[in-house]
């Protein structure tokens, strides 16, 4: 006996039945979105507050580290490396100090930074369906912070030498003005030294090793001498702030209490930065301000 064919009431009876099953599986969806957003929302709402609470006792302890505090940042690393694992495109709320959260904007990164535009066209000047003309209707456009890798490099500078067929005279461009006299450290060499040193904390023999790790061979000794050198260079700066930081009505002051390493015994014995600041600006000075470590 042949099979009845299925009517037109059967078709949108099946149409309502699937749409039903979608609406439902949307539904289901939606729900447990809403969970894991809940969810997220909670965990960077914690790591928040644990970071303002952290920053509170930072400032408590004048900076003094303590076990608390380190269990604290310890704590806050693990959940922060959970959060990103599992919601890597959430944006996180920031909890102030009156436990109002507001939703972190998307923050473009620095104009000022140099740009390196890449412009991915299709691998076909085609359209691979048709094989019909392109037309341009608009592009998409993300930003991502890239890192150029840090490379040493020689700068070998060449003066030819040109002699006068007439008078036999002897022609060459002078010699270009060097930082150390018979040195071998150009200036942007030095200052990255010198950042690295005093803006960073680098100390010389660690600076040796990772330059080494390049394949810079240079001795320790080598660039001790030549940050007394740019101490040198420096001098005319440093005595300019100093003589105008004397002319001002008001200065501030600051002590910081630091380790400082004992040459060839292992230990740290205490020492202190101090600093001298002049900044009028907000009573409406005109003034630059500066700062002087003496």
């Amino acid at each position: 006996m042949s099979e009845q064919a299925p009517s037109i009431a059967d078709f949108f009876a099946r149409i309502a039945f699937l749409k039903a099953a979608v609406s439902a599986r949307d539904t289901t969806i939606a729900e447990r979105d809403e969970q894991l957003r809940r969810k997220r929302a909670e965990a960077a709402l914690r790591i928040h507050r644990l970071q303002l609470r952290i920053d509170r006792f930072n400032r408590k302890a004048f900076g003094r580290s303590s076990e608390k505090l380190g269990q604290m940042q310890l704590e806050l690393e693990d959940l922060e490396t959970d959060f990103a694992a599992s919601a890597p495109d959430l944006e996180l709320p920031i909890v102030a100090d009156s436990d109002k959260v507001r939703v972190l904007p998307v923050r473009k990164l620095n104009p000022n930074l140099p740009r390196n535009r890449i412009v991915r066209e299709p691998s076909r000047a085609c359209c691979p369906g048709c094989g019909g003309d392109l037309r341009a209707m608009g592009q998409d456009s993300e930003e991502m912070l890239d890192l150029v890798a840090q490379a040493w490099q020689v700068m070998e500078t060449v003066r030819p030498k040109y002699s006068c067929r007439t008078c036999d005279k002897i022609i060459q461009a002078p010699a270009p003005a060097k930082a150390i006299a018979r040195g071998k450290l150009s200036y942007a060499a030095l200052a990255h030294i010198m950042m690295a040193k005093w803006g960073y904390h680098l100390p010389f023999y660690r600076q040796a090793q990772m330059m080494a790790a390049k394949g810079v061979d240079i001795e320790r000794s080598t660039l001790v001498r030549s940050a007394g050198y740019a101490a040198a260079l420096l001098d005319p700066i440093y005595n300019r702030i100093r003589e105008i930081g004397r002319t001002r009505t008001k200065i501030h002051t600051d002590e910081t209490r630091l380790p400082i390493l004992a040459p060839s015994t292992g230990k740290t014995h205490k020492g202190a930065l101090w600093i001298y600041v002049a900044d009028d600006r907000n009573s409406g000075s005109k003034e630059p301000p500066i700062a002087r470590y003496p």
